[in-house]
């Protein structure tokens, strides 16, 4: 069976992009089911169980914007998670049952989002979400999640300061992303560094942190500035890094979606490249440079830790099977593979537990998880997070990235800042109900 849900109107800016709704695998189905009314809140399901396991299927949520803003970027993702899906089924399922994924629109908008986990949580009876991109859509849905202790799978970096039993973090922490670029900055580009972001959640605590680690390492911080999440007026924020680097400097970048669009060819048109004004972006992967174009991106860097140059036969398998799927056009990135991997670490976690609708089994057996991913070896840590290895971009020619810097090995992930005042010194260790979400270790 196989059914299809209302399609979505997609961004404007890239209508030329395929909205992309995959088949049902030849071994199973896949429900899918886009932008539906949100449900109610008062079907909460038993602490620590969820339904979606029931006759020959395990239904499971799909989470991410599929229009507005953020589309850019999480259509892919969607993709990724969809193509695990297939193989896994494939394969012949998890316990012996196909997964129907239940797609949901969350239009780039929170508090739609947060409607749409309910609807999933309570309405459909999936036995686990994977979802969101942005931090504001996963903070928006984060109490939901808790207050009906239920699962989510997030499958991008992020700011860290945050550790919940119920949010399985595939993406990397900042130790694992923001930290490292900082430092690679710092020895190779520069010391001045003017921060750029969207207004929102993750750019503010993000830039919190490179604020407090530039000082340590005796850089300078000359300038930052905000614009809307989606927003286009860039100009003024290009005067003021002109302004405040005449002569050049680094330029930290986190903005999210269609804004970077207007960003890097208004900067590239007032003539200030990479040469002089090398940019640094932790979120803009393969998928934004197709979309924005490599003419404006060309020499700039990104920080991640998969790129689609990754030379892993994981990455070989991973990108190969993807062309397959989607068309040899798409690429593959960091987001995309952290969402493809955590629907398979779901999948040995709940085989470990032996049971789908028991969340608190499966959250358990989900602790000490490894997995050959295409980015190398993964562990899922006692914090709910992975360890992973580390990588900086610089964007060529082809539009792929040419990695310059690599930590060989895999880096443990900190969920709470430990150049931050406030949070220095927690940790988090899901593993220990007397330490769990943030506990003191000096």
């Amino acid at each position: 069976m196989f059914r299809l849900g209302v399609t979505c109107l997609m961004s404007k800016l890239f209508r030329r992009r395929e909205f992309l709704i995959l088949s049902s695998t030849a071994a199973g189905s896949i429900l899918l089911k886009a932008c539906t009314s949100g449900g109610s809140d008062t079907a909460s399901s038993p602490s620590g169980a969820a339904g979606g396991a029931s006759g020959d299927t395990i239904k499971v949520g799909i989470l991410h914007s599929l229009s507005g803003t953020m589309a850019i970027s999480e259509k892919s993702v969607v993709d990724a998670e969809q193509l695990a899906i297939k193989e896994i089924n494939a394969a012949g399922g998890v316990l012996g049952k196909q997964i129907e994924a239940i797609v949901e629109d969350g239009a780039s908008d929170w508090p739609t989002f947060n409607e749409k986990a309910k609807k999933l949580i309570d309405q459909d009876k999936v036995a686990t979400v994977f979802g969101c991109w942005t931090s504001a859509s996963r903070k928006a849905v984060l109490p939901t999640f808790e207050s009906k202790d239920h699962m989510l799978w997030y499958p991008v970096q992020y700011e860290g300061q945050e550790c919940s039993k119920n949010i399985f973090y595939t993406g990397a922490a900042p130790n694992q992303q923001i930290e490292p670029s900082v430092d690679w900055l710092l020895e190779n580009k520069g010391k001045d560094f003017f921060l750029v972001g969207s207004d929102y959640v993750f750019p503010r605590t993000a830039n919190t942190i490179i604020k407090a680690q530039v000082e340590a390492k005796g850089g300078k911080i000359v300038g930052e500035d905000y614009i809307p999440l989606g927003g286009t007026e860039v100009t003024p924020i290009i005067s003021k890094i002109k302004s405040a680097l005449p002569d050049g400097g680094v330029i930290y970048n986190s903005l999210n979606g269609d804004s970077n669009v207007a960003f890097f060819k208004q900067l590239q048109g007032a003539g200030m490249g990479p040469d002089k004004y090398p940019s640094m972006s932790v979120s803009i992967a393969e998928e934004e440079v197709k979309a924005i174009g490599v003419e404006y991106l060309k020499g700039h860097y990104a920080a991640w830790n998969y790129f689609q140059t990754v030379e892993t036969p994981e990455s070989k398998k991973f990108v190969e099977a993807f062309k397959k799927e989607y068309g040899d056009d798409r690429v593959v990135n960091d987001p995309m593979e952290a969402a493809y991997i955590m629907v398979y670490l779901w999948k040995q976690a709940v085989e470990k537990a032996g049971v789908a609708d028991d969340l608190e089994k499966v959250r358990t057996a989900a602790l000490g998880q490894t997995f050959a991913a295409p980015e190398g070896k993964v562990t899922l840590e006692n914090n709910h997070h992975l360890s992973k290895v580390v990588r900086i971009g610089e964007v060529r020619d082809d539009g792929l990235f040419e990695i310059v810097y690599d930590s060989k090995t895999a880096v443990k992930p900190v969920p709470w800042n430990q150049y931050v005042a406030d949070t220095k010194g927690f940790a988090c260790d899901w593993s220990d109900p007397n330490k769990g979400g943030k506990y003191k270790t000096t």
